[in-house]
């Protein structure tokens, strides 16, 4: 494999390249994909032009460059969430069904929240999340779930840094925080009443493979009401359905699941 004068091989160009697009800003020109990147803008260009003609990136029209089809394809073949999103899509589907907002699931991707699946309704309440986006751990009711049973080291690092916030409801203090996540790992459940839009609840519950651990996070987002907290028994109940129907303990996400504590 070919390498810089500096040492960075082709393909770790070719990843940060990749790297460049986001599910916020899924199309570039080559000058962002540059920026982006770190790379010279005739670094990046030749390495958009090799990555289009193996089909992994695409260009527009009017010069813009997108994820390519082949690229997609491959993602889709080889995803380490699919087995996880096939058994859990009917439990979603039923969840979704009974709270008519946004039913979601989650696993944690170092120290972000990924979101591998959502449904939502046509009126459903604002939400941010999306399919295959990412989200800091302390932001969402998933990640703050995902960060309750999640290894002690990560805790530690989201704890150490600051907190941004979305609202003014938003947890940005370590120590309440710290108390937050304990209160979860309690209570089996997190609430977050406006904690990421003021008009909404979030609400989150762990999903656990055979050997009880936390593989993934089971949320809904609904109107920020007295009504939100009638969601959770749903939650809990469809998370232990899924569990059950996970084919295997080890989860979708090996690194990222912890031994519930």
């Amino acid at each position: 494999m070919s390498r810089t004068p500096t040492g960075e091989s082709s393909l770790a160009r070719a990843v940060r390249v990749l790297d460049a697009f986001t599910a916020d800003r899924p199309t570039l020109r080559v000058s962002e994909i540059a920026r982006r990147s770190g790379l010279h803008v005739a670094t990046a260009s030749r390495i958009v032009g090799q990555l289009v003609d193996e089909g992994m990136l695409a260009r527009g029209p009017d010069g813009s460059v997108r994820v390519g089809m082949r690229l997609w394809e491959l993602a889709s073949r080889a995803a380490p969430t699919r087995t996880f999103r096939d058994a859990a899509m009917p439990f979603l589907e039923d969840l979704h069904a009974v709270v008519g907002h946004h039913a979601q699931l989650a696993v944690r991707e170092g120290e972000e929240v990924l979101f591998v699946e959502r449904l939502s309704a046509r009126d459903a309440v604002v939400n941010f999340s999306r399919i295959a986006g990412r989200l800091p751990l302390h932001l969402s009711s998933s990640g703050v779930v995902l960060l309750a049973y999640g290894p002690p080291d990560v805790r530690e690092r989201v704890l150490a840094r600051p907190l941004e916030a979305a609202t003014p409801a938003t947890i940005t203090s370590p120590e309440r925080l710290r108390s937050v996540l304990a209160q979860v790992r309690q209570q089996g459940y997190a609430l977050l009443p406006g904690h990421v839009h003021e008009d909404a609840t979030g609400i989150a519950v762990p999903v656990r493979n055979g050997l009880g651990e936390v593989v993934a996070a089971l949320s809904v987002i609904v109107p920020n009401d007295d009504r939100a907290a009638s969601a959770v028994p749903v939650l809990l109940a469809t998370a232990r359905g899924i569990g059950r129907a996970l084919p295997g303990p080890d989860g979708p996400a090996g690194p990222a699941t912890s031994r519930s504590g």
